[in-house]
């Protein structure tokens, strides 16, 4: 993905970059009545303390700001601030071109490591950001062996793949219980039969880094969508005593054009991504070959970034600029 030079873009971008983890969306709603602020308790971790008139037995109201936030942030990560929380996913990459069967040509694994730090304003209520990393890595349709190159078949031609590697991928500033105009957020998850599942879709349309200044006038604006269902259960979300959920599966989706390093040019097509996941206890919990490309060639991928972490966001198409500049090299 391309870093967009819009405000409009960037936080298009910034909605693509945390959807892989959460793609939470949160709407309009109204003001809760009454207000039920968050401590920080021993040890860092961020525990809701209800109000003289709760009980132990009441649940978080997704309806209520100063619980919806909450309610974003596990699903996003964690209230325990710097609790590492990894996902893992796998799937399929499948090819379209006008006039011929559509092709499975990869498989992917992937997954992203992240943490959140806790805020709290004096306006807005409590907040959080997350910080992290992510893989992804294009295999063999069949063998699922880790591709190091690939033949095109539609050129013919040998091209070295680039594998996803986004270092890192933050949220650009927190995310509060309400917004800078004082309106408060609710969560927008649906449940059902004591299931809760979010959906988001984040339309990509901005400059390409990989082309040059006059895309308004010759084309190629980089052009894709991300789609994710998250997918908890509801007595976990809603327990204001339970920092951290114990179950938690998704599914990615994603449309775009070519990859850059498919060398594809002005070819007509597309490509289509499906995947499901979950969240997984550590590192050793990932799968073959994912868990051995990490190790080798990847180490820095074993721990998110910094919580502090103020750099640029990078995409899977800034990072094949990166790497493909004289100065740069694919990492083997």
């Amino acid at each position: 993905m391309a870093g967009p030079k819009s405000e409009q873009g960037q936080q298009a971008l910034d909605y693509a970059n945390t959807a892989m983890g959460v793609m939470l969306r949160l709407s309009n709603g109204r003001k809760s009545e009454m207000r039920y602020p968050l401590r920080a308790a021993l040890g860092g971790a961020a525990l809701l303390i209800l109000g003289s008139a709760a009980t132990a037995a009441e649940r978080l109201d997704p309806a209520n700001p100063d619980h919806a936030i909450l309610l974003g942030q596990k699903m996003n990560c964690s209230l325990n601030e710097g609790e590492t929380i990894l996902y893992w996913w796998q799937g399929g990459a499948m090819s379209r071109m006008p006039g011929e069967k559509d092709r499975h040509i990869f498989n992917v694994q992937g997954m992203n490591i992240r943490q959140c730090k806790n805020y709290e304003d004096p306006e807005r209520g409590h907040g959080y950001r997350s910080v992290s990393r992510e893989l992804l890595i294009y295999m063999d349709p069949d063998t699922n062996e880790v591709l190091r190159t690939w033949t095109n078949p539609w050129t013919g031609e040998e091209v070295e793949v680039g594998h996803v590697a986004n270092d890192p991928v933050n949220m650009r500033g927190p995310a509060y219980a309400r917004r800078p105009d004082g309106t408060g957020i609710t969560f927008n998850g649906r449940f059902m039969k004591g299931r809760v599942w979010t959906t988001g879709f984040a339309p990509l349309f901005y400059t390409n880094p990989l082309a040059g200044d006059y895309q308004e006038y010759v084309g190629g604006t980089y052009h894709a969508m991300e789609m994710l269902n998250a997918y908890a259960y509801e007595d976990e979300l809603l327990d204001p005593e339970l920092p951290t959920l114990k179950r938690y599966t998704l599914s990615w989706a994603r449309t775009s054009k070519w990859l850059p390093w498919m060398k594809m040019g002005d070819r007509p097509g597309m490509m289509i991504f499906t995947t499901v996941g979950k969240r997984v206890a550590g590192i050793d919990d990932l799968t073959e070959p994912l868990l051995s490309e990490l190790r080798n060639n990847y180490p820095e991928y074993a721990e998110p970034p910094p919580l502090d972490d103020a750099r640029p966001n990078v995409t899977s198409w800034s990072y094949f600029k990166s790497v493909t500049e004289p100065e740069g090299e694919w990492r083997q």
